[in-house]
C-alpha cells in the first residue's frame, strides 16, 4: 500500500513539474481580446457584431480569402482604407472604408488578430512588428 501511495506521489510530483514547464500561449489570446475592444470600437458598426457585413455595401469578414489570405494586404487596408470598388470573393462592395492609420500598431495587430481567428476564421495571428514593416513601406 505504500508502494501504491508513494507512486501516486511521485507521478503527481512529475505531473505538476511538466505542467509548470509548459510554456502558456496566451499572447495570442490577449492580443485577441484586446482586438475585440478595437473592432467593437471602430469595426463593428460597417462590418456587423457578427462579422457578416452588410450586403452589396460592407464586406463580411467571415471565412473570406481577403481575411484569411496575405496579412500584408490586410494591414494596407488599415492604413490605407479601401475606396475602390474591389471584388472580395466575387462580390462587390460599394461602402468606401475610411484609413485607420490613427491606430497604434499593435491596435492593428490585435484587432487584425481578433478577426482572423473569430467568425469562424482560423489564421495565424498578425504582429505589432508586421504591421510596422508594412507602415514603413507606405
Amino acid at each position: 500500500m505504500k508502494k501504491l501511495i508513494m507512486t501516486g506521489v511521485a507521478l503527481s510530483a512529475t505531473l505538476s513539474f511538466l505542467a509548470a514547464q509548459t510554456p502558456k500561449k496566451t499572447g495570442g489570446n490577449q492580443s485577441a481580446s484586446r482586438g475585440k475592444k478595437v473592432y467593437e470600437q471602430y469595426c463593428l458598426t460597417c462590418h456587423q457584431v457578427d462579422g457578416s457585413g452588410v450586403p452589396h455595401l460592407n464586406p463580411p469578414l467571415i471565412k473570406t480569402t481577403f481575411v484569411l489570405g496575405d496579412k500584408t494586404k490586410l494591414v494596407q487596408v488599415i492604413l490605407k482604407g479601401m475606396q475602390s470598388s474591389e471584388p472580395i470573393d466575387d462580390e462587390y462592395y460599394s461602402n468606401n472604408m475610411p484609413p485607420h492609420n490613427f491606430l497604434k500598431d499593435q491596435e492593428i495587430a490585435d484587432v487584425l488578430t481578433y478577426v482572423r481567428n473569430h467568425f469562424g476564421n482560423k489564421a495565424a495571428a498578425v504582429t505589432a512588428s508586421e504591421v510596422k514593416a508594412v507602415r514603413a513601406k507606405n
